[in-house]
């Protein structure tokens, strides 16, 4: 069935315009209280958000459509999208609410939803929802004696500074460490620095100072540089970098080198799997992750399970297999253990637990393996031209000249409007060409 408001990680949009309005924001809140209110128990909603100037929007207007429906709000703050996972289930909320568009710009926006256990809402529960959006249910008001009440959950912050903590291996810390952590200025500027710190670590922090219109502006996950340049700058043993709503980690060695998703999940898997710690015997990870990975989990007898782009079907699959560590190459790592949605700090924890205890540096402990060249191009355009035949025909020839040595993944953004065009192979200049034949063809016939 054709989706009409959720992509692969919620709702997303331009602030302000639909499906990022006040009055869909409504609708959604309404729609999905719907949904969850079930039993004769006071129900109760939990919504965070990220440091976006159109939170101010988005949050009152989430909050009338649950009240609007005798649903008891309550408020989080700024805070990264595990917390509000985390606190979902803490709380024994019925369902949680992420206001945040990841590691879009700050113009735009979006809506997670989470259930009462803290995980992501399956497809179908989505379309339930957006069906109910569409549908007619003024009459399904609640009375004027059964309104809900909202109120704001003021320790929020320490809850998860002291889970995050919890985390780390105990009986060790982070004493002798000098760590910079860039927040993105996003909804983990205050908790992450705390939790470096009060772990024991020197920390040094970057994008801290939110104002509603900096979030990943040059910064973040999703430009490294800002991490990379301070680890130098400062003589520091390691980097971290956070995205907008912290869901997201990328990491960068004492020489600045930037590490990946991919290179932190191998890692992960092959510590654990030492410790015996690793369910499943097995790393869940999408299509996009790197061929090198795959070719070195193979030869450390560590199956990779691979699933379509979205954290969301990571953590399907991490329940399905009954494995314990997923994710994606663009960094987020779901560590089942201890959170139900990729946690960037979490993560952060772990691989800083693992250099710790190698007591050797992050340079010679954290480039696992050596990637497969890899090339990933962009091109504004709508997903429908992956159907035409010019398009679908260069594609053919490119699969038949790349044959066995590589693969590809193209596909239509489930968050924006571009055709993502990712090819790997051996042969790094032929890959490069067959992307740019690909890319060419589908600017062609925009």
């Amino acid at each position: 069935m054709t989706r009409k408001y959720f992509g692969t990680d919620g709702i997303r949009g331009r602030a302000n315009t639909e499906p990022m309005t006040a009055e869909t924001s409504m609708r959604v809140a309404m729609a999905a209280a719907g949904l969850f209110k079930r039993g004769d128990h006071r129900h109760r909603v939990v919504i965070g958000k990220d440091t976006r100037l159109s939170g101010y929007m988005i949050e009152p207007a989430l909050t009338a459509g649950f009240v609007a429906k005798g649903m008891d709000v309550i408020l989080l703050g700024p805070l990264p999208t595990p917390a509000v996972a985390m606190l979902t289930k803490s709380l024994r909320a019925d369902m949680g609410v992420m206001i945040s568009a990841s590691h879009n710009p700050y113009q735009d926006n979006g809506i997670k939803l989470f259930g009462p256990d803290g995980n992501k809402l399956s497809d179908e529960l989505e379309l339930q929802i957006e069906a109910r959006m569409d549908g007619d249910w003024a009459d399904d008001h609640a009375p004027a004696d059964e309104l809900g009440r909202a109120s704001r959950l003021e320790d929020s912050i320490g809850r998860y500074v002291e889970y995050a903590k919890a985390t780390y291996p105990s009986g060790s810390n982070l004493e002798g460490l000098r760590v910079v952590v860039d927040c993105a200025n996003g909804a983990a500027y205050k908790v992450a620095p705390t939790v470096l710190w009060e772990l024991g670590a020197e920390v040094i922090p970057v994008a801290v100072n939110p104002n509603g219109r900096n979030i990943n502006t040059r910064c973040g996950a999703t430009y490294p540089h800002l991490m990379q340049e301070t680890v130098l700058l400062h003589q520091a043993d390691i980097g971290i970098a956070l995205d907008g709503d912290a869901d997201r980690l990328i990491m960068a060695d004492e020489k600045g080198k930037k590490i990946d998703g991919d290179q932190l999940m191998a890692l992960v898997a092959q510590s654990w799997a030492k410790s015996g710690k690793l369910r499943g015997n097995a790393l869940v990870a999408t299509v996009m992750s790197n061929l090198g990975m795959e070719r070195y989990l193979g030869q450390n007898n560590i199956k990779l399970i691979r699933t379509p782009v979205g954290d969301r079907y990571v953590v399907e699959a991490m329940r399905e297999q009954g494995c314990n560590v997923g994710g994606e190459q663009s960094g987020h790592i779901v560590l089942s253990d201890y959170c139900t949605t990729g946690d960037g700090l979490i993560a952060a924890l772990q691989v800083l637990s693992v250099i710790r205890e190698s007591g050797r540096k992050a340079s010679e402990v954290c480039s696992v393996f050596k990637p497969v060249p890899q090339i990933l191009q962009n091109v504004k355009a709508p997903g429908s031209v992956l159907e035409l035949a010019a398009v679908r025909d260069v594609i053919a020839k490119s699969e038949a000249k790349l044959g066995s040595g590589g693969r590809f993944v193209i596909r239509k953004s489930g968050t924006e409007p571009l055709v993502r065009v990712m090819a790997e192979g051996d042969d790094g200049a032929l890959v490069q060409q067959l992307v740019n034949d690909i890319c060419d063809a589908v600017r062609a016939a925009v």
